[in-house]
């Protein structure tokens, strides 16, 4: 792939899952995906197990090879906002600037919809990604935060009102 491909290296198999339905390997990726790129990458040194991975559905993006380079966090409404929440939101540092990120979103917002049609989805960006989520509808609600010393901002995107 020459430096200057916009297109991503590979397609990525997509796989939801509930908690319970991890296999000890999945989990075992998604966590190390999650700490290298939160915890190390980011040196943020926070924890990343909150309580809430048990109570969630987890979407994972694996390459050809199998390696997992995407994913992210789906809360059920009333968990952690009364709306139902996506976060967690991640790709691996090969897969950013190509596109992967907008595509896991959408996975994830048609999941919301198939689920849950007509409500409104909450997120808590990191501030400097609010322009990314609102290109895909989402609007802020709210100042401007810090969570585990990264500014952040909760962002709101309302279904369109059917005729």
């Amino acid at each position: 792939m020459s430096e200057l491909s916009t297109e991503l290296p590979t397609e990525l198999a997509w796989h939801w899952r509930r908690f319970d339905a991890l296999s000890a390997g999945e989990l075992y990726d998604w966590l190390a995906l999650r700490a290298a790129v939160f915890v190390v990458e980011q040196d943020c040194v926070y924890l990343d197990l909150d309580g809430l991975d048990h109570r969630a559905w987890h979407l994972m993006g694996r390459d050809a090879a199998g390696v997992l380079q995407a994913g992210l966090r789906l809360l059920d409404p009333g968990i952690k906002y009364a709306e139902p929440s996506i976060g967690r939101v991640i790709t691996a540092p090969g897969w950013r600037g190509l596109g992967g990120g907008r595509v896991l979103m959408r996975q994830g917002l048609a999941q919301c919809n198939q689920l849950w049609p007509d409500q409104a989805v909450r997120i808590s960006a990191q501030a400097h990604l609010q322009r990314f989520y609102a290109s895909l509808g989402f609007d802020p609600v709210g100042d401007p935060y810090l969570e585990d010393g990264i500014p952040h901002v909760e962002m709101m995107r309302v279904p369109p009102v059917r005729a």
